[in-house]
């Protein structure tokens, strides 16, 4: 049974197998905000989960098989929610599809409580969860307000959930799994079309279809706001981008006394000054963007410019962890080649005498293998590399395909192996430069540890 085919009021409860994912826990959020009782399956305890936990979620992390918990034996008053990261044959799934249980993917209940309101999609290969919430922060600094399901912890809002009393709300389109196929947005950002997932999509072509199809989805009233590199039309848009011709182009970007600004030519005239709350080039990208859709939306320039400034970011995007004036540490999400390529030249602008060391951890090994040559010229840029082991998540090895392979063509003099521990224990040495921890698998485990070594 498909989402488009249930009314959601029929439930009182839902389950989540995979409650601790950042997208499954905006949603288990949401509906414990409604009065639901909220519970699931997590692999693993952490802090986040421990988190979810205080707010009333009811979590375990072993496989329950046939036992689930209790408040949710009820098949008519359940909804279970599960990612496609879990395993077909993991027990509670299995067993809760066997039962008669609605279970349905996150992406499909996320369009089904969206579809009554004004989605405001973010999709593109990079740069969602930035663009999204900067969006969210600008929508709710102004008297328009929105909900939003995040695919990152915001920093003004401390959560990757946001209720707000407003018919607007913000999803992050991700295109994993052609999840962005089951929302109608109204309107909707693309940041980019870059190839990425090419275990599910097959080709390039494929991939940059589930885009067209996914803007054949904007409502007839609504318009997309895309970056000009993007080939992809719909009837009523506008294009953004920085130094590169759009309707509205950012330009002379600049770091000035710990302050970041750009300028913007835009279809009713130029801003100058613009004041952004975090540094770096893509996040005045991504503000660009937002500026385009929050002027679809009829929000004023000086409003606009209010919550640019005010925007804090996001966990794991661009975040200082120490900022001294000999060493700056800072940790990022980019796991693609071109969010890299991004990161490191952002880092350039900033600190352009700096030493930059990056430590690494790839993230699936197609993924490794599919852009292989690419994540060896990115990390080239870097002056000093740490590689740890790839993180597989779902995925088995892949022969030939490993970090000593990567390693080994990067062309970079100092450059080394590690597992988490022993690059911990080698980088707890640097008290100069710039550090960047990169990657999306399990590398933001490291960082409070590292933090402990610099700081001790």
């Amino acid at each position: 049974m498909s989402g488009s085919t249930i009314n959601i009021n029929q439930f009182d409860r839902a389950y989540f197998i995979g409650v601790g994912g950042i997208g499954m826990s905006a949603l288990a959020r949401y509906f414990n905000g409604q009065g639901w009782s909220v519970g699931g399956y997590d692999k693993t305890k952490t802090t986040f989960t421990a988190q979810l936990e205080s707010e009333g979620i009811e979590i375990h992390y072993s496989d329950f098989g046939s036992n689930i918990p209790t408040p949710y034996e009820d098949v008519t008053r359940t909804l279970v929610v599960y990612t496609p990261a879990i395993p077909s044959n993991f027990g509670e799934l299995m067993h809760v599809r066997h039962s008669k249980y609605t279970v349905l993917k996150r992406a499909e209940v996320l369009g089904m409580i969206t579809r009554d309101s004004k989605a405001l999609g973010v999709a593109g290969t990079h740069g969602k969860t930035t663009t999204s919430t900067i969006l969210a922060h600008l929508l709710n600094e102004s008297s328009l307000k929105c909900n939003a399901f995040l695919g990152g912890i915001s920093t003004n809002f401390q959560s990757n959930f946001i209720r707000g009393e407003s018919d607007l709300t913000v999803v992050e389109a991700d295109e994993f799994d052609r999840s962005f196929l089951q929302l109608n947005p109204f309107a909707s950002i693309i940041t980019s079309t870059d190839a990425d997932h090419l275990d599910i999509y097959g080709s390039n072509d494929h991939f940059f279809d589930g885009f067209k199809e996914y803007v054949e989805r904007i409502d007839v009233n609504g318009f997309l706001v895309r970056h000009s590199s993007v080939r992809i039309n719909h009837k009523n848009e506008v294009t953004y981008g920085l130094d590169i011709p759009a309707d509205y182009r950012g330009f002379n970007p600049r770091f000035e006394e710990g302050r970041f600004f750009f300028d913007l030519d835009t279809p009713s005239g130029c801003w100058t000054e613009v004041e952004l709350g975090i540094p770096g080039l893509h996040n005045a990208e991504n503000a660009i963007a937002c500026i385009a859709l929050c002027k679809g939306l009829g929000l004023t320039e000086d409003v606009i410019r209010h919550g640019l400034k005010t925007f804090a970011g996001v966990k794991r995007r661009f975040e200082y962890h120490i900022r001294t004036n000999d060493f700056i540490y800072i940790d990022d999400y980019a796991h693609h080649p071109t969010e890299i390529c991004a990161l490191v030249s952002s880092v350039r602008l900033l600190y352009p005498n700096q030493k930059i060391t990056g430590v690494f951890q790839p993230h699936l090994f197609s993924r490794t293998r599919d852009f292989f040559d690419e994540f060896v010229r990115e990390l080239s840029q870097l002056d000093e590399v740490i590689l740890l082991p790839i993180y597989p998540a779902r995925e088995e090895p892949l022969p030939g395909i490993t970090s000593a392979a990567l390693l080994e063509q990067i062309k970079v003099t100092e450059k080394r192996l590690a597992n988490p521990i022993d690059a911990v224990n080698y980088l707890a040495n640097k008290s100069s430069g710039v550090l960047l921890s990169i990657g999306a698998g399990d590398i933001d485990r490291i960082v409070p540890q590292l933090k402990k070594a610099f700081t001790e």
